[in-house]
This record gives structure tokens, C-alpha cells and sequence, in this order.
């Protein structure tokens, strides 16, 4: 025995105002679609399982309850006419997926979306965020039921339980905030039930310290001696990034000898495709010289590490510049070692000890430029990081008495 009606929940949102649902029944057991529509106890309708006509929106309110109802009955009917019948659980389930009204229909959607942008490497990531939250939440839950509460004990599962960063929490509430953010603007929940924000749950980034080599730890590398043929190789590209400003591996790979004209760098940026122009210093043209004497007639690449690889798949070129950057780094932490570098040692550092040696010498609308920063804003922010000439200035000025 099956039915199918529509009717008012009882737990209301925080506006005194509850939930329109259409209520499943089969074989004894039932179940709960939300329509995303909330109203006010006194406009329903008990005895016709509708909103009042009193109801501003009722005309629209009961179409939709209508349509609901229909969807509903059209699965139903459907699953009579086959031999192994879902239960009400999996007919629910299966009535949602044609929706996309819940969690995990809205996150196949937003991880499609960067699917089909080619950001490959955000994809998994945020793939396996979705799956965890899924997992801890449950494969079926839906928009209203994701409340504060359910936040904050996701927070500290992952951080306490799983042993994961707090910054790594923030990404994962991020990633939830996006989703839930799509179904807004997709009408697939309610704002009312929106648990992010003031008052409510706010993600709050951690700041993290970046810490770049010094003047004389530069120095090392630069006159480092006694290296073998993979380290010395590791450690020019290092300084080649270093030397243009702290240019991300994921270019700095890439480089091609068209790209260098008339003493200039000239390069497409892949994080954000901004075209970049850079004088070449001569500490940099060093190094391109030595490169430039052992040049393949075969690639235009500087660097022989994708050469031979298909830099039109995406895919396959994210794949390899991650083994690349792994293998680096590898190389850096023997070569730190061996200089008696005291830092963790790394690609990315790079970028960082420019900023540590920049300092405050240079205005920060320029290191904005240098730094290819959409947003004077993030530099500053960046750069806070490094500037403090000013701070301990003041600080001995209170010290020294």
C-alpha cells in the first residue's frame, strides 16, 4: 500500500516558519521530500493539504506542492511496474536525483563545473572533501538539514578525530559554503535555512606564517659547490624562480625559448592566464646560457622535464608537474641539508624569500606588478608577512631604555 500527500513539518527555522514537505508512505514505512518553501503554521490548509488562499503566494506555493505531487506519483507508479521494488528510502532517493535538490546532487553539479574548467588537481580535492563530509553527513542529506551544529561537528571530526589542519577544515567548510551557495542561486534551498555567516557559522582563515630564505642563505645557493648533476639541475630552476620574482613551478617548467625576447621574459600565466612581461636579470640569463648550450632541436622547452609530453592534455601535464615538484622538493631537502640550511626547502619557498627580501623596499604597487597579483590587497596581505623592519624598529624603541 502506497500514498503520496503533501503536508506541514513541525520543527520550524529560526523565522517561526515551517517546512512544506510531501510525505511518502509504502509498505508502512515513510518518508520526507522538502520542497525548500517555508510558511507560517497559520496558512496551511490541514483538512486540503494546501496553503491558505490568505497566503500571498499561494497560487504559486500550491503549484509547486502540485507539481511536487507529481513527480512524486510518476516515481511511484514507475517503481509498482518493476519486479524489485525500491524501498521508500531508495524511492526518495531516486525521486531527489531527478531534482538535484539535495547535498550530493548540487555537489555533482559544482565539481562539474570545475571538471569542465580543466582545474583537474582542485577537482580531486574538492571530490574528496564532498565524499568525507557525505560520509560523515550521509549520502541523502539535504540543504535545511545542514545547520550549525552539524558544522561544528564536522569541524572537530576533522580536526580532532582525523588529526587535519585547522586551514584544511576552513577548506572543507569552504567547499560546503560553494555548494550550498549553488543551490541558492539555483533555487534548491531555502536562505532561511543558510547556516553561514554572522551569528551563525563563520569560517574564520588562520593566518600562516611564510618564511623565505635570508640574503645569506641565498648566498649558499648561489655559491654552492660539490652538488651532483640532478641537484645542481633542481637547484637552477630554484633560482630561476627566485630570480623572476617567484614564478610557480607550474610555469617555470613550461618556459620556452620563445618566451624569452630581447632580454625579456614574456609568459601567460597558468593560474590565471594574465600575460606577464619581466626584464631578465643577469643572474638569470647566467643559468639560460648554460641551458641554452645543451638546447634540444627537438623541443623549445628550456627544461627537459615535459618534453616529449602532450601539453595540450591538461590532465596528463597536471600529473607530471606533480611528480615534478615532488622530485624537486626531494632534491631541495638534500641540498638544504647538505649547505646547512635550516629551512624546509622548497619550490614555492621561493616566492616566498623574495618576499622576505623585498621587504619594504620596494612600493607595494610594484611588488603587485612583480608578484602578478590581481589585487593590490593580496600583496599587501602577502607581503605582511615579510615586512617588519617597521615593527622591530618599534619594538627596541620600547626595549632600548
Amino acid at each position: 500500500m502506497s500514498s503520496i500527500s503533501a503536508t506541514l513539518r513541525k520543527k520550524s527555522n529560526k523565522s517561526g516558519e515551517f517546512p512544506i514537505a510531501i510525505r511518502i508512505t509504502r509498505n508502512r514505512r515513510t518518508t520526507y521530500l522538502y520542497t525548500g518553501q517555508y510558511i507560517e503554521k497559520l496558512y496551511w490548509d490541514e483538512r486540503r493539504s494546501r496553503v491558505k488562499k490568505s497566503h500571498p503566494n499561494a497560487l504559486r506555493l500550491n503549484h509547486l506542492i502540485l507539481s511536487k505531487l507529481h513527480e512524486a506519483n510518476e516515481k511511484l507508479l514507475e517503481n509498482e511496474s518493476i519486479k524489485r521494488k525500491l524501498s521508500v528510502g531508495k524511492l526518495k532517493e531516486a525521486i531527489r536525483r531527478e531534482n538535484n535538490s539535495d547535498f550530493k546532487s548540487m555537489a555533482a553539479i559544482y565539481l562539474n563545473n570545475i571538471k569542465s574548467r580543466k582545474k583537474i588537481n582542485q577537482y580531486k580535492t574538492e571530490k574528496n572533501r564532498v565524499e568525507q563530509f557525505l560520509n560523515f553527513a550521509g549520502n541523502g542529506i539535504e540543504f535545511h538539514e545542514i545547520d550549525v551544529p552539524l558544522l561544528k561537528s564536522f569541524a572537530s571530526y576533522l580536526q580532532f578525530k582525523k588529526h587535519r589542519a585547522k586551514r584544511t577544515v576552513v577548506n572543507f567548510m569552504i567547499c560546503i559554503r560553494a555548494i550550498y551557495n549553488l543551490a541558492l542561486s539555483a533555487n534548491k534551498a531555502d536562505r532561511n535555512d543558510y547556516p553561514f555567516g554572522k551569528g551563525k557559522y563563520q569560517i574564520k582563515i588562520p593566518e600562516a606564517k611564510k618564511i623565505g630564505l635570508t640574503v645569506e642563505e641565498l648566498r649558499k645557493l648561489e655559491n654552492a659547490t660539490g652538488l651532483n648533476e640532478a641537484n645542481r639541475h633542481t637547484l637552477n630552476v630554484w633560482l630561476l624562480s627566485f630570480y623572476f620574482a617567484g614564478v610557480r613551478i607550474t610555469d617555470i617548467i613550461q618556459l620556452k625559448w620563445t618566451d624569452l625576447k630581447d632580454g625579456r621574459l614574456y609568459y601567460r600565466m597558468k593560474k590565471n592566464d594574465k600575460l606577464v612581461s619581466l626584464q631578465i636579470p643577469i643572474k638569470a640569463q647566467e643559468i639560460l646560457e648554460s641551458y641554452k648550450k645543451v638546447r634540444s632541436e627537438e623541443s623549445e622547452l628550456v627544461f627537459p622535464e615535459l618534453r616529449g609530453v602532450d601539453l595540450t592534455d591538461d590532465i596528463l601535464v597536471r600529473i607530471r608537474i606533480k611528480t615534478i615538484t615532488r622530485n624537486f622538493n626531494r632534491q631541495l631537502g638534500r641540498i638544504a641539508k647538505q649547505l646547512e640550511i635550516d629551512k624546509k626547502l622548497t619550490m614555492h619557498i621561493a616566492r616566498h624569500s623574495f618576499g622576505n627580501i623585498s621587504g619594504d623596499k620596494i612600493p607595494i604597487q610594484m611588488l603587485q606588478k612583480l608578484y602578478r597579483h590581481s589585487s593590490v590587497t593580496t600583496t599587501m596581505m602577502y607581503q605582511s608577512n615579510f615586512m617588519t623592519q617597521e615593527t622591530d624598529k618599534a619594538l627596541n624603541s620600547v626595549l632600548n631604555f
